[in-house]
């Protein structure tokens, strides 16, 4: 018969550490939406250059 898990799923019997239990206060905290706009300009200016040269 199967065993049932009572762990963290496949995350902890991989070995990977879970970093959403850590709350460190000495981390730089960015905001997603900070992430995904900067990356939207840099996709912007990337493709405006390649258009230009």
């Amino acid at each position: 018969m199967a065993q049932k898990n009572s762990g963290r799923g496949l995350s902890s019997s991989a070995g990977l550490v879970t970093y959403y239990d850590a709350d460190d206060k000495k981390a730089i905290h960015i905001k997603p939406a900070a992430v995904l706009i900067t990356a939207a300009v840099i996709g912007v200016v990337l493709y405006v250059l390649n258009l230009i040269f």
